[in-house]
């Protein structure tokens, strides 16, 4: 279905703390730096700081996917026995996101790039 994780993204509660914290951590200064999304990149892989994500449902850090068809990779995930975590949603750029959970509720991400 891919090549593998491309993105890594954290639900965090202060992001000006954990924008600090992940600097260091990483040696790598954002990339994109606003209220609502905190972006590294790393090696290619993009590790993600949002702010919101406790109130997306986010328990943990939640690690995507790039898929060539969101809607065809949902399908195959749910027909494996996931089930859907909100619906797909648009996040800028032509880059859409979508979460199912799997068995043991973890938390799975796709992510396509238009």
């Amino acid at each position: 279905m891919s090549d593998g994780f491309g993105q890594i993204v954290y639900p965090v509660k202060d992001i000006a703390q954990a924008k600090t914290l992940f600097s260091t951590l990483l040696g790598v200064e954002p990339y994109m730096d606003s209220p609502y999304y905190v972006g590294f990149r790393i090696g290619g892989q993009e590790i993600g700081l949002d702010p919101n994500g406790e109130r997306k449902g986010m328990t943990g850090p939640v690690a995507y996917t790039k898929v060539d068809d969101l809607e065809a990779g949902l399908k195959a995930l749910i027909d494996a026995g996931a089930v859907p975590h909100g619906d797909p949603q648009e996040v800028g750029g032509g880059r859409r996101i979508a979460t199912v959970k799997d068995p043991s509720g973890n938390i799975l991400g796709l992510l396509h790039d238009a």
